[in-house]
């Protein structure tokens, strides 16, 4: 049996680390619920009998309290309405609605925008003459010239979307599409604290995806039924002739502060409005279609 000694004595201590480990490991649990390490009771209050092992409240009944530190902390607000989204259109809004407030009213509208040296001017004449007018901007002039932006929404002018660069919609993938009309209503957005409501493809050729895109950001399409033609710079004469000449209930005139040189787009102006003042007419804003039932 002497052979066999020592191994029984290394069982014997074995066992002797195996029961003294387990002993500790319950100790530091015990102490670990309860807030003091090697004190038994509930969590919190010194002292307190705590659960018997394997009972109700026990360890194993403990861990879920403690599961939260593994869950990733979320803010949790308010749940934000769904946005309302204007109807899909196949064209755009040609003309004011026909009815007894739009009889004598017409709407301004300038395109290419805003340009520090033509649109001030062209601001200057419409406040000396009360009136107020839809721009267009191109997200590329607007990111450079936002004081202009808050000038306009400032003194009660519209701001509408006209894209990024003035491209030929048709030519661009719906992605790079998406892109020119959605950089340009965040710039204007960042900029006078509301997005635009309203908007126009460059050179008056819409698709599909321009309608889709500009109704997917909030935006109703709007066109014109007077092209005062001011980008030929015909001259301030011909201008103001085009402008007197298609004047009528419910026309949307369309004229540039941008895109070249429009000097004469800015005299033009000058001349036309109090003209059209003079024939009863009265500057208005279009006001947004009723939404369709849904």
């Amino acid at each position: 049996m002497k052979n066999d000694e020592p191994t029984v004595g290394r069982r014997v201590l074995l066992r002797t680390a195996v029961f003294a480990g387990v002993a500790a490991a319950g100790l530091i649990i015990s102490g670990n619920e309860t807030g003091a390490p090697g004190t038994a009771g509930a969590p919190g209050t010194p002292g307190a009998p705590g659960p018997a092992a394997g009972a109700p409240g026990s360890l194993a009944g403990r861990i879920p309290e403690k599961s939260y530190r593994l869950r990733p902390m979320t803010a949790e607000g308010p749940l934000r309405p769904p946005a309302v989204r204007p109807a899909v259109r196949t064209r755009p809004i040609l003309e004011l609605p026909a009815d007894a407030s739009t009889a004598s009213s017409m709407v301004l509208t300038f395109d290419d925008g805003p340009d520090p040296r033509y649109t001030p001017a062209i601001l200057d004449t419409l406040s000396r003459y009360g009136v107020r007018a839809m721009f267009f901007v191109c997200g590329e002039m607007a990111t450079e010239h936002r004081d202009l932006l808050r000038r306009m929404a400032a003194e009660g002018h519209v701001i509408g979307n006209h894209t990024w660069t003035h491209p030929l919609i048709p030519k661009l993938g719906r992605p790079a599409l998406a892109a020119e009309i959605g950089r340009t209503s965040e710039v204007v957005e960042k900029t006078v604290g509301e997005a635009p409501k309203w908007f126009r493809a460059p050179y008056g050729a819409w698709n599909r995806a321009a309608f889709e895109i500009g109704a997917e950001l909030g935006m109703e399409p709007l066109a014109w039924t007077v092209d005062s033609l001011d980008w030929e710079e015909p001259g301030v004469t011909t201008i103001v002739g085009r402008v007197l000449r298609g004047a009528g209930p419910r026309a949307i005139v369309l004229s540039h502060d941008a895109g070249g040189d429009r000097s004469q787009s800015v005299h033009a102006l000058s001349a036309y409005l109090p003209q059209l003042l003079a024939r009863g007419y009265r500057m208005a804003l279009p006001t947004l279609p009723a939404l369709p039932p849904r």
